[in-house]
């Protein structure tokens, strides 16, 4: 477990590395491309920076609104205060605090930009259809994402994609509009049309590169937050089954979309198979992860103490 940790910490990483590089390349060949030099690259970087400075203050609070959660407290949800309560104390972090999403489909995620400022989202439907154990290893997961910084390179990682796509699809609609014949003349020559048609090739393939990296950042994250709940609970079975009864839930959660789904602990959107292993999959298959966890239970000592004890 600790061996898989490390290496998806170290993953993460390097693919963030990749991320801001195709951001840069992709602004200094436009500049390059429209005549503009390192203009590009200037503009990549503040657009970045903008991005960045609004998703990182009120990132959280976007999606909450989006997602139509609703801030609950003890009284209102005694049992679900209670576990989060439990987990907060067991991974050493701050209380977060705690949303419910009235959506029969059960479903959960963790939001905000560090430990003290976090926020945890539960819907309806999952506390009505797990136990107290299952409920609890929900929650173990989506602390460990808080604990982890899991919501942090979530939200960096969007904010460079993101950034990506605005650039790209303002330079092709500049080039669909004439700005490529205007660049061509004012800067004739082979090395001109060279620089010109890279530009378009990467405008075109560098948001279908980065947001592959974002979906493997999300997969990988995702072991990495099961192994970490195991930390925190010391039951595998608890999140196996909590993961068995949501895969086995055919009802749609109506609030989630592309840009939020994910967030969530498992694939919200049942349309997209979970099946079968995909580029383009916000998740890891949801049976291999209970493989693992079943196969940690196998190997774990049968006295394991519990927290919630």
């Amino acid at each position: 477990m600790y061996e898989q940790i490390s290496k998806n910490k170290r993953l993460s990483y390097v693919l963030i590395v990749v991320v801001t590089a195709l951001l840069v390349v992709l602004g200094y060949a436009i500049g390059v491309a429209t005549g503009l030099s390192y203009f590009g690259l200037i503009i990549a970087v503040i657009v970045a920076v903008a991005l960045g400075l609004g998703s990182y203050f009120k990132g959280d609070a976007m999606v909450l609104a989006a997602s139509h959660a609703k801030a609950v407290t003890h009284d209102d949800e005694p049992q679900l205060y209670n576990v989060v309560e439990e987990m907060s104390i067991a991974s050493g972090n701050p209380m977060p605090k705690v949303y419910v999403i009235n959506d029969s489909a059960p479903n959960a995620f963790a939001t905000g930009r560090n430990p003290e400022h976090s926020s945890i989202a539960v819907t309806s439907g999952l506390m009505a259809k797990m136990n107290r154990e299952e409920l609890q290893g929900v929650i173990a997961h989506e602390m460990s994402h808080v604990r982890n910084y899991d919501i942090l390179f979530a939200t960096l990682v969007g904010i460079m994609v993101g950034a990506i796509a605005l650039m790209a699809d303002f330079f092709l609609r500049w080039s669909f509009f004439g700005g490529s014949r205007r660049s061509s003349d004012s800067n004739s020559g082979a090395l001109g049309m060279i620089m010109l048609v890279a530009a378009l090739v990467l405008a075109i393939l560098a948001p279908i590169a980065a947001r592959m990296v974002q979906l493997a950042i999300s997969r990988k994250r995702e072991y990495l937050a099961d192994a970490s709940a195991v930390q925190l609970t010391r039951n595998p079975l608890g999140l196996a089954s909590a993961l068995e009864k949501i895969a086995g839930d055919m009802e749609q959660l109506e609030v989630a979309n592309r840009a939020t789904a994910h967030l969530f602990i498992a694939q919200p959107i049942k349309k997209f198979s979970d099946k079968k292993r995909g580029l383009f999959d916000t998740h890891p298959p949801i049976g291999e992860r209970i493989a693992i966890l079943k196969a940690m239970a196998h190997e774990a000592p049968a006295s394991a103490p519990s927290p919630a004890t």
